[in-house]
């Protein structure tokens, strides 16, 4: 079932190379992309493979105090959709940073697109180590046999990698989204399906899962307390810090990043870009409400049998997959999880070789950056690039504790000077170009540091806005006193 889907997909993804015939086709995929498609790609890549294994584990060992973030989603997306759409549909852009030249000039552009390239790169570097969990878990019989244990998590990570180029490189964003449509109904069933073998497999059915989950208080969503203090501050899930948190989150990830503009962009018009961006978010809600309600249901089982929590904990539901599911049940629920973090590596694929040819190689060369073929061929072989680099970084990666919350903490450090930066030029008419790298620079340094505190720290669902506030704060303050600039 397995290697079906990872033979299927990565052909499925590989005959778009047919439609390629420019740049527009490559990373916009000729923005003939309906809305609907557009919105699931969304959610895929909103999703990934740290969703998938790292929410059940969130319920598992707390409640659904989670889904207070995605509420701060849908708030977000009111706000990208009448800040942001209006500016990204004037003329043609391919990445989000052309924004930033239009308004600041070209420094600017490379600043955020280089704080992009970091974010994307590091943040999905954690998520192709998530996705090798899950190979080293099914392929744990045959490594042990062949005597290579200790390789196991290294060749899962450079099978993933190796599959997922392929198609990216052949397809482009075309491929990407129509593979992430494919991609999200298969992890969704494979979910649904992991429910109904839950309740067939706990004593006494949904009935009495549901009250115990009830009884731990595992659907215990909201948390209205407040406390200015260090304590509050450092509590990832409470009511203030989700939705706020949620929202300035989500404003940077879809507002900023090109991993989320580029499929925007993509979209026939404003108005479908709009329409796509609200769909997405009805999926999501449901979707984490799912993986939180498996968690509740896996403890209970866990309960019933007595058993210890698997560690790391993000091993909690892809171990019950292999171990407790029918054969071909199992091969269809892990393809699932591969579905969800292959549909988001290939996004990202795409989105970083966008950005590195559209906002770095072609402004720096000018007339002489070549013919549309040429930037074509740059452009994949850009993309090879990148997924030696993902590789590389998640061999590094093997060492963090929760895949879920370091994925979200490396990519809340470095949103809030992009979110600063586009809502400096967005909001305001005066401040210049150095103004606005002092700001970014000044809010990098300080999330560095903020983020290397003693405990009680500071939780990752504040970090955006703290990056927010002090890159538009230290911009202002610079305005006043550097040398005044034309703004572009």
């Amino acid at each position: 079932m397995i290697a079906a889907y990872l033979a299927g997909i990565t052909w499925f993804g590989a005959r778009f190379r047919k439609s390629q015939h420019g740049l527009k086709d490559y990373f916009l995929g000729g923005r003939t992309v309906p809305w609907w498609a557009i919105a699931l790609s969304i959610v895929s890549a909103e999703t990934s493979t740290l969703t998938v294994i790292g929410t059940p584990a969130l319920s598992f060992s707390g409640d659904f105090g989670f889904l207070q973030v995605v509420i701060g989603y849908l708030f977000a997306r009111i706000v990208i959709s009448t800040l942001f759409l209006p500016h990204y549909f004037r003329g043609e852009m391919f990445t989000a940073y052309e924004l930033m030249r239009r308004r600041f000039g070209e420094r600017v552009r490379r600043f955020t697109a280089g704080t992009f390239l970091i974010l994307r790169a590091l943040a999905e570097g954690v998520r192709v180590f998530a996705l090798s969990i899950i190979v080293s878990i099914v392929l744990a019989p045959l490594y042990a046999r062949v005597g290579a244990s200790a390789w196991a998590e290294t060749v899962s990570i450079f099978v993933i990698v190796c599959l997922t180029l392929f198609y990216t490189f052949e397809g482009g964003l075309t491929a990407v989204i129509w593979t992430d449509v494919v991609q999200m109904f298969l992890y969704v069933a494979g979910a649904l399906l992991s429910f109904f073998i839950l309740v067939h497999h706990i004593s006494g059915g949904a009935g009495r899962a549901f009250a115990v989950a009830s009884a731990a208080g595992k659907f215990h969503i909201f948390d209205f307390h407040f406390a200015f203090t260090r304590a509050f501050f450092a509590r990832p899930y409470s009511f203030w810090a989700g939705v706020i948190g949620g929202c300035f989150l989500t404003t940077a990830s879809h507002g900023t990043e090109q991993l989320m503009v580029q499929r925007l962009l993509a979209a026939r018009s404003e108005r479908e870009s709009r329409v796509a961006l609200f769909a997405s978010w009805g999926v999501i809600f449901f979707q984490f409400a799912l993986f939180l309600l498996i968690g509740a249901l896996l403890f209970v089982l866990y309960s019933d049998a007595r058993l210890p929590a698997p560690q790391p904990a993000d091993r909690i539901y892809p171990d019950f997959v292999w171990n407790n599911l029918p054969p071909g049940a199992a091969g269809l629920v892990v393809a699932a999880i591969l579905a969800a973090g292959m549909s988001n590596l290939s996004a990202a694929l795409n989105a970083l070789a966008s950005t590195t040819v559209m906002d770095f190689y072609k402004p720096l060369m000018g007339v002489k950056a070549g013919s549309e073929s040429h930037l074509m061929s740059l452009a994949r072989r850009a993309t090879v690039l990148w997924g030696a680099i993902l590789f590389a970084i998640a061999l590094v990666a093997r060492n963090v504790k929760s895949v879920l919350e370091a994925g979200l903490s490396i990519a809340s450090v470095l949103y809030g000077a992009l979110l600063g930066a586009f809502l400096l030029g967005l909001l305001t008419k005066r401040i210049g170009a150095n103004a606005v790298i002092f700001g970014m620079a000044a809010s990098l340094v300080a999330m560095l540091w903020i983020t290397q505190l003693p405990a009680p720290r500071i939780a990752y669902t504040w970090y955006v806005l703290i990056g927010t506030a002090i890159t538009f704060v230290c911009a202002l303050g610079a305005s006043a006193v550097l040398p005044r600039e034309n703004a572009a």
